[in-house]
């Protein structure tokens, strides 16, 4: 454990927006996309703000958020203010899907810390509860600070890290009794 092979999945960290008695759906948030950033996006949607702040790097990767609807966008930020479709998924993070945020990004109204991703994750009823009983994820509890401090290529290490777990000690088997 974790033993998931399939690309979008293997050593990756899926921060849950959702899970209740339908489902669930989530962000892969270690997983860049190849020359792809924040600037260009913002490039690609026409968006420019005369507000914008120099100061403000905009030259963060955008992340494959999962397999599905690869070509809509969703922001994880953290949870100072709200925007036109923001639902909150814990008390410091929100997602977000509308212009408004990517609009603030770059100037003094943007949330401070912001991950965008295309695509995203989503497993049907029972279909992620039957995952983890196959150990095919290794869960934690959500924190902010892996989601947008840690480096990328260190989220996998540092969230197994935070439960106490040293992920290249991990067996890909596990018993059950």
């Amino acid at each position: 454990m974790p033993s998931l092979q399939d690309p979008f999945f293997k050593r990756s960290v899926v921060y849950l927006c959702e899970h209740n008695e339908e489902g669930a759906m989530g962000l892969i948030i270690n997983k860049p996309m190849e020359n792809l950033t924040v600037e260009g996006i913002l490039k690609k949607l026409k968006i420019s703000a005369d507000d914008r702040d120099p100061a403000i790097k905009l030259d963060k990767p955008v992340f494959t958020g999962g397999p599905l609807a690869e070509d809509r966008g969703f922001i994880l930020h953290s949870a100072q203010r709200t925007f036109t479709s923001s639902i909150r998924v814990s008390d410091n993070t929100i997602i977000t899907t509308s212009r408004d945020v990517l609009e603030s990004i770059g100037t003094a109204s943007q949330p401070t810390n912001v991950l965008v991703a295309l695509g995203y994750c989503a497993w049907e009823k029972d279909q992620l509860e039957n995952e983890l009983m196959e150990n095919a994820w290794l869960t934690t509890p959500a924190n902010s600070n892996i989601l947008f401090q840690t480096p990328i290529s260190e989220r996998w290490r540092e969230a197994a890290r935070s439960i106490g777990v040293d992920i290249h000690n991990m067996a890909s088997d596990a018993g059950h009794a």
